[in-house]
């Protein structure tokens, strides 16, 4: 399961530090997701905000996340792929990618099916917990460097808007009809907006000025009021690469609100 608010936000605060940029920088690695700067196939399906271009309540902060995807871009230069803004989402619950999904596909005609109706029952299944019956809304802390990938994080603005989160994963990790279906909870949460993937890493790659670059970037959302991101829903969403998610008529949709 997933952390309780307190230790969540301190594992997250802990994430946007010189130290751990240092630590992290030393490890990053190309990403199977990129190649040359280009998305390459890797399909999948999750629960998602919806992607930025559909996305009117965050337009004004995907336009700022787009001017820090640029500044990051000028750091690293060839070796991140960086995503198309109107791709940018909040992946709410990871569900089934890459071999494991086209397996699934191939073995079980129906499982496209079979999954929109367990997302749904659990959707349907979904108490909105507390006293939170409002927009739900995150905020941006800073950036974040994952070992394949460079990212936004985000913690809850308030205390009531972490349940919600908290309380839809479990909805779906603990639906007996998506566990039939090979779906598990493969990673703790952790709130993000990926700006791009790294590509073949130079060998005269410069952690200490790459860190102290990070910091100086991080400094806009220090020096600014809080940048707030809102969720009202989350959708079933396919994926065929990391820049394009579609969704069906027929997907399910959770509204907060």
């Amino acid at each position: 399961m997933d952390d309780t608010y307190q230790i969540y936000v301190n594992r997250v605060a802990r994430l946007t530090l010189t130290a751990t940029y240092h630590s992290q920088l030393l490890n990053i690695q190309p990403s199977p997701k990129f190649e040359q700067g280009q998305p390459v196939p890797f399909p999948g399906c999750s629960v998602i905000t919806p992607p930025g271009e559909e996305d009117a309540d965050n337009f004004p902060l995907y336009e700022q996340l787009t001017e820090i995807q640029q500044k990051l871009k000028a750091v690293f230069g060839s070796c991140l792929g960086s995503l198309p803004p109107q791709s940018f989402h909040l992946t709410l619950a990871d569900l089934i990618w890459d071999t494991k999904y086209q397996e699934a596909i191939a073995e079980n005609p129906q499982f496209n099916q079979q999954l929109k109706s367990s997302i749904q029952k659990s959707f349907n299944n979904y108490k909105s917990p507390g006293n939170n019956t409002g927009i739900i809304e995150w905020q941006i802390l800073g950036v974040l460097v994952l070992p394949r990938a460079l990212a936004i994080a985000l913690v809850p603005k308030t205390e009531i808007d972490y349940p919600p989160i908290w309380e839809l994963r479990r909805s779906l990790y603990q639906n007996p009809s998506l566990m039939a279906l090979g779906i598990e909870q493969q990673y703790n949460f952790t709130a993000h907006i990926t700006l791009g993937y790294f590509d073949e890493i130079p060998a005269n790659f410069n952690i200490e000025t790459t860190t102290e670059q990070l910091n100086q970037i991080n400094d806009h959302w220090l020096e600014s009021e809080p940048q707030i991101f809102k969720i009202r829903q989350a959708e079933l969403r396919h994926f065929s690469d990391m820049t394009q998610f579609q969704r069906d008529a027929d997907d399910p949709i959770l509204h907060f609100t």
